[in-house]
């Protein structure tokens, strides 16, 4: 067998390598679900915002002239100072079925780690809570929706014989639509009259633009006490609103506003276009676009995803989701819409546990973040 070396991605051509190599890997696989290229490079270049507050590293594995492995070795200053640890990260990592190949680029990670003073390692995590994160330990009988990770079995075999352990799990639901609306929408006038908060309807891009920067705001609040979260800075915001926004269809997002027009909620919902993406390589050009076009249309597919919702601390017991979901349920039964994918939801954090406890849903995936002392 010849002999396997694990080496640091240089330039364009290693770099286009590791993000390329999944494609190769699951090749076979119909429920793997590549990431969008460009958000690839742009997330693993040095243009990367989030290199303000963390350190990378990548890496591939190679055996004689192929390509076997990857893995991208991190460290999130903020995460480390908030958090009160000091952790190296393991994310982007896909290996063939070898646990020689595996420990490698784990090894690597540690060692690249260690020598910058970590003392545990975690992941799959990314730079931030906005990418992919967490290994898929159920559900691999389902399509995994394009925004998380999807990996084969093998993977969490050959994590835990390194010795990892479980450090937090991630669950997914699919939610059925209901044909009635439930009763508890009927009050959804009371929570407007008393808390003073209402949906608003943003029918512009100016407008989509203009809330979809201060969602991230309340993003930052709201998820300010989950694990490893650490708040996007503007320079992160700016590009997530200029690459997302454009794309999302009003009738799929929810925003909730108070008296002075500040926005205290949202829910960010689009189709499910996990089979285009595959079939489209992750590429939107030049011809990618010819797959996704009709996916994202609600009139041709009638589920759609749960990508995020956040609420203000202070408005959560306030009624802000009912409102969200009132309006959300309303267009979904006007368009055909039949299910809805829940996003990843930590499964410790009851309150967003919780919210969907009115409607009907099923289990669907589960995912975890391992950990171990180095």
């Amino acid at each position: 067998m010849q002999n396997l070396t694990i080496v640091p991605v240089e330039g364009k051509r290693m770099l286009r390598q590791f993000i390329e190599f999944p494609l190769k890997l699951y090749k076979g696989s119909d429920k793997w679900v590549p990431a969008f290229e460009d958000d690839e490079y742009k997330s693993l270049g040095t243009d990367n915002p989030s290199l303000e507050f963390c350190e990378r590293e990548l890496y591939l594995a190679i055996r004689g002239n192929e390509v076997v492995g990857r893995v991208a070795a991190i460290i999130n200053h903020n995460a480390d100072k908030k958090w009160n640890e000091r952790t190296v990260r393991f994310g982007w990592i896909d290996f063939v079925e070898d646990f020689e190949v595996a420990k490698a680029l784990v090894d690597k990670v540690v060692e690249w780690g260690k020598a910058k003073g970590a003392q545990k390692i975690k992941g799959p995590l990314g730079f931030t809570d906005m990418d992919r994160e967490g290994l898929l330990v159920e559900g691999f009988e389902n399509e995994s929706p394009f925004t998380v990770i999807y990996n084969y079995p093998y993977y969490v075999e050959y994590l835990e014989r390194m010795g990892f352990t479980k450090d937090v799990d991630w669950t997914q639901r699919v939610m059925v639509i209901p044909e009635e609306m439930p009763p508890m929408f009927k009050y959804a006038s009371v929570i407007e009259d008393r808390f003073n908060i209402h949906i608003l309807r943003a029918n512009s891009l100016k407008e989509m633009a203009k809330r979809g920067r201060e969602m991230f705001h309340v993003l930052n609040e709201a998820f300010a006490g989950l694990y490893e979260y650490t708040k996007l800075s503007q320079d992160q915001i700016d590009g997530y609103v200029k690459q997302y926004v454009p794309v999302l269809n009003k009738d799929l997002v929810a925003f909730v506003v108070n008296e002075k027009d500040e926005l205290v909620g949202f829910t960010v919902t689009m189709p499910h276009i996990s089979a285009a993406v595959r079939k489209a390589k992750g590429k939107i050009f030049p011809f990618g676009w010819i797959h996704l076009l009709p996916a994202l249309s609600p009139k041709r597919n009638n589920t759609t995803e749960a990508l995020l919702i956040g609420i203000l601390p202070e408005y959560q017991a306030k009624g802000a989701a009912l409102l969200m979901f009132k309006y959300l349920m309303e267009n979904y039964q006007r368009l055909g819409i039949k299910e809805m994918l829940l996003n990843p939801q930590l499964e410790d954090n009851h309150k967003v546990q919780t919210l969907w406890e009115s409607f009907e849903t099923r289990p669907y995936q589960r995912r975890r973040s391992f950990v171990k002392d180095i």
